[in-house]
């Protein structure tokens, strides 16, 4: 037998190559519970108001349970309150969507509720000044480094950055025209975050990298903070040719 009929009878051996998995083939989330920690703020109630609308099961969560069932209610759509510790028993995914002040202590106070969870941070690191916005830089390199720190036995991913709260809230505006980038470490959490995104209507999903690119996707948020005084808008961004 010569090299050639050799290398071709192996060939033919080999096992087929599984081939590759198609990028925007998303699992269903619909039976999924979205936990919202900070549901009572302008971008957390956003995001409850817009999954429910869509469908999906969602609690949102406060210090205070009063707080949080006043927010459900305003919401509607079957979205219930409860305290943050309730909030993240209850659910499936968790969006942590407190201010970036209190970002440390919530999480911290809250390790034995989210392990085992997924939880999604959309926090942004900013600071004002006369000159406008600008970005913080945790010592963990990123809101969402500073989680993944601080939850080691939860899945983080990070996304829903640069989403409007104005528009997010806005009952006549029934689509939000934007793409939602996606950071995480395993690619099935990736995934379930970019379906949940891509529930909302007029929003994708695009995955963005591992968390160590979180810094720049957080950061973004101060030069949209400027594009929307500048132009009196709510902007919002599209990724091209994917």
């Amino acid at each position: 037998m010569t090299s050639t009929d050799s290398a071709d009878s192996a060939a033919q051996k080999a096992p087929a190559k599984a081939p590759a998995k198609d990028p925007w083939d998303l699992p269903d989330v619909s039976g999924l519970v979205v936990g919202v920690l900070g549901g009572t703020g302008p971008q957390g109630k956003g995001l409850a108001y817009r999954l429910a609308k869509a469908g999906q099961k969602v609690v949102v969560g406060s210090r205070a349970a009063e707080r949080a069932e006043a927010a459900a209610e305003g919401i509607g759509y079957g979205v219930e309150g409860a305290d943050n510790a309730e909030t993240a028993r209850r659910s499936d995914v968790v969006i942590v969507a407190v201010p970036w002040d209190g970002h440390a202590e919530t999480l911290e106070s809250l390790r034995a509720e989210l392990a085992g969870k997924l939880v999604v941070d959309c926090v942004n690191p900013l600071g004002f000044d006369k000159k406008g916005a600008y970005a913080l830089k945790p010592e963990e390199g990123s809101a969402a480094e500073q989680a993944a720190a601080l939850l080691p036995d939860s899945r983080v991913a990070a996304a829903f950055h640069h989403l409007s709260a104005v528009l997010l809230q806005d009952p006549e505006v029934d689509e939000i025209d934007t793409d939602v980038m996606v950071l995480g470490e395993a690619r099935a959490d990736v995934e379930i975050v970019q379906a949940l995104a891509g529930r909302i209507a007029g929003m994708r999903g695009v995955f963005a990298g591992r968390l160590r690119n979180a810094h720049q996707v957080e950061s973004l948020v101060a030069n949209l903070i400027s594009v929307n005084r500048r132009y009196k808008a709510h902007a919002g961004l599209r990724v091209t040719d994917v």
